[in-house]
């Protein structure tokens, strides 16, 4: 009997499913750059500087010790308490090892708590403009993405969120400071959105990793609002923007010890623990000197101020000085035309004449925008800032 070879398909998800666009940009600059065509990037949200020595020498002292085989999948008790200890010190939250799970990085950390929560059909409340990792990881769980829109300066209130939430809202996703605009929550407004997810029984995921990169005022996590709050909260941090540890792929999350069950029981099925160098090196960049942190913080501030002052010569361009992260988001409605419609192609034309590559906003659900990394040196930051201002003068 003959029987007709069939052709490999793809399911329907990941038909749909759209590629990170900071990621393609990266891997389009490194391409071009392979072709000996020098480009400066100031699109990847990805610190400039080296993981501090001290951390990096707790990795190498964990391959030497031979600490290189599979862990607990939550992660090794020491880290869990660590991490513990960082939310009890730097956020006034109390939990316990058991309601901490490490992971490969707060994507995955996020990853499983959308699959973990969502069920198929339920709404998740997303306000933009986002990182769309969220919105794909949303799809993947079968839930439905809805969409509370910002505006300049992108300051997010319970007032807004309760215009978008219905019966159907099983999560609310907060991201403070935020990427790409760098915005973060009022404390007193974060109060009353702490207060709304408690009256509406919606559930929060809380993503704070640039928590630790702010330019003023102090950050606050909204499950320190209290115990009602907390049970309702998913704190999700990491490594990677603090610490300049995007490469070792280890995030975190804490929150209630059923959905953190929830989330290792699914990470058994997937990647199992986090790399157990990586692990080490987590538990030293929490247990030792902070002052590579305050410097790279402050690099970043003499870096903000520089963008700040140099774009804001540009009369053509309009934007919110960043409260937080390392992101200049910048209204370009202004130059679009017939020949650039978008700023998807004004970005374009602006990589192919002038060789600086950043990431268009509706990549982050903002026509319109333009979304500038500082995580650059500062030599690239001069050369960039000078590109763009010739290119919005038409030069």
């Amino acid at each position: 009997m003959h029987v007709k070879n069939k052709e490999t398909t793809i399911s329907s998800r990941v038909r749909s499913l759209a590629p990170s666009p900071t990621l393609g940009l990266d891997t389009e600059v490194k391409n071009l750059r392979a072709e000996g065509i020098p480009v400066i990037n100031l699109g990847l949200g990805e610190p400039d500087f080296s993981t501090p020595a001290h951390i990096v020498r707790a990795g190498v002292a964990a391959l030497a010790q031979g600490f290189t085989h599979y862990t607990e999948t939550p992660g090794i008790p020491e880290l869990r308490e660590e991490i513990a200890k960082k939310l009890r010190r730097d956020n006034k939250i109390s939990y316990l090892p058991s309601e901490v799970v490490a992971g490969v990085g707060s994507k995955q950390i996020l990853y499983h708590a959308f699959q973990a929560l969502c069920e198929r059909g339920d709404h998740v409340v997303i306000p933009t403009p986002t990182w769309t990792t969220y919105v794909e990881q949303v799809k993947l769980a079968g839930a439905l993405p809805v969409y509370c829109k910002l505006t300049s300066p992108f300051k997010l209130t319970a007032l807004a969120l309760a215009k978008r939430f219905s019966p159907r809202t099983r999560v609310l996703l907060l991201n403070s400071p935020a990427n790409p605009t760098g915005a973060t929550i009022d404390q007193e407004e974060l109060r009353r959105i702490a207060e709304l997810a408690v009256r509406t029984r919606i559930f929060v995921i809380s993503d704070e990793i640039y928590e630790k990169i702010l330019y003023q005022g102090k950050h606050r996590s909204i499950a320190s609002f209290g115990p009602r709050i907390r049970e309702r909260t998913l704190t999700v941090n990491g490594f990677s923007k603090a610490y300049a540890m995007t490469g070792w792929r280890i995030g975190y999350a804490a929150g209630p010890e059923r959905l953190i069950r929830a989330i290792t029981s699914l990470q058994s099925q997937t990647t199992s623990n986090t790399s157990s160098i990586a692990q080490k090196a987590a538990i030293e960049a929490l247990r030792g000197s902070q002052a590579p942190l305050a410097r790279m913080r402050q690099e970043f501030t003499l870096r903000r101020e520089f963008l700040v002052r140099s774009l804001s010569r540009i009369d053509s361009i309009s934007f919110v000085p960043p409260e937080g992260a390392f992101y200049l988001f910048v209204n370009v409605q202004r130059l679009l035309n017939h020949r650039m419609p978008t700023a998807s192609a004004w970005c374009a034309k602006l990589l192919k004449e002038k060789r600086v590559a950043i990431v268009p906003g509706e990549s982050f659900l903002a026509p319109g925008f333009v979304r500038i990394s500082f995580a650059a040196s500062m030599h690239d930051l001069k050369r960039g800032a000078r590109r763009i201002a010739d290119f919005s003068r038409g030069r």
